[in-house]
């Protein structure tokens, strides 16, 4: 049976087991998902005072307000029906491992109770507080066993640890082993030029993919995803730069394990078993950019609510519906691969 089989003769087991395993209201069924949207919890607010962590000294930027209000009326200015939320950036990580778990931990009750408010338009995606092994395990089986999570968000990197280092080996077993969704989000690198330098100051502009690229590309050099092969790995914003990277990085490294500097790693293969959600700017040519190195059926939608005005949003999502429907593609983008991502095992 082929996937497309799978999702019409089996709609009613999906809904099942969104139900019963990862405590997704059946309102999800046929409805519009938005894979890529965040939430300005208090408890995230509160967290960063408590690890003096600056928000806008970091990002360049000022944390968007949010309410549960105004998210609910986007969705609903943009027929938008069911939201995964996750964590804003930056990451809640000082160096303070212990108070980076407490803090995590405050995170995901007040996602929770929003979710469990309400559980027909909102899941959400774990904070787990990398780079700490055990409290990053304890916080996923808590999240996903206790509070319904759907799987976690986690950063780019943490104060320089990226992903796909083997310190977190025992953290990906975790997630393997649950065959969880891992949705990426960047964060800015150690070492930047800020002074002076447009990019080095605003981190949306161009840290941002950067990042998000740089992990990825070390997840596939180290054999994360062989390695780990029942996690799903959802990609930010088009892919980032991987569009762009795929062939050099191919090429690099074959180079470079003929040289025994790396393992021989398929980077085809690897690539083939990422999703990518649309949050950015995917009209008029980040979308077919992204097409060049992955297919339909691993892409799904994304907001990036509220760090993109509501406004803006509605005029791009206008642009990105347009093209869709006359790709036949609207169902999906917005509603078929959310919900086999969601349910797959």
């Amino acid at each position: 049976m082929n996937r497309r089989e799978f999702l019409k003769l089996s709609a009613a087991s999906a809904i099942s087991i969104l139900l019963s395993d990862r405590k997704i209201s059946a309102a999800t069924a046929n409805k519009k998902i938005d894979f890529h949207s965040h939430a300005i919890l208090k408890s995230y607010v509160d967290g960063l005072k408590l690890l003096k962590i600056d928000a806008e000294k970091v990002e360049g930027f000022p944390l968007p307000k949010w309410s549960v209000e105004d998210h609910l009326k986007f969705m609903s200015d943009t027929k938008i029906d069911f939201s995964i939320l996750s964590m804003a950036t930056p990451h809640i990580f000082n160096g303070d491992k212990v108070a980076t778990v407490e803090v995590a931990r405050m995170i995901n009750e007040e996602f929770a109770d929003i979710c469990r408010n309400f559980s027909d338009k909102f899941a959400f995606a774990a904070t787990i507080p990398l780079p700490t092994i055990e409290g990053s395990i304890n916080e996923i089986n808590y999240s996903m066993d206790k509070l319904g999570a759907i799987g976690v968000k986690v950063p780019s990197n943490c104060k320089g640890i990226y992903l796909g280092d083997e310190q977190f080996d025992p953290i990906f077993s975790e997630l393997n082993r649950r065959e969880s969704i891992v949705i990426i989000h960047p964060s800015p690198a150690e070492q930047l030029p800020r002074e002076n330098v447009i990019t080095g100051r605003v981190m949306a502009l161009f840290e941002y993919p950067a990042d998000t690229t740089r992990s990825v590309l070390n997840l596939l050099a180290n054999g994360i995803l062989e390695k780990f092969p029942k996690i799903k790995f959802v990609i930010p914003h088009c892919g980032s730069f991987l569009p762009y990277m795929k062939q050099r990085a191919s090429a690099m490294f074959k180079m470079l394990a003929s040289m025994n500097i790396m393992q021989s790693i398929d980077i085809e293969s690897g690539i083939k078993k990422l999703y990518f959600d649309l949050a950015g700017d995917p009209m008029p040519e980040e979308l077919d950019i992204l097409l060049k190195i992955t297919d339909i059926d691993h892409i799904v939608y994304g907001s990036d609510y509220p760090y993109v005005p509501a406004k803006i949003l509605l005029q791009k999502k206008k642009f990105l519906d347009e093209e869709l429907q006359k790709r036949q593609w609207i169902n999906r983008i917005y509603s078929e691969n959310a919900k086999f991502l969601l349910t797959r095992r």
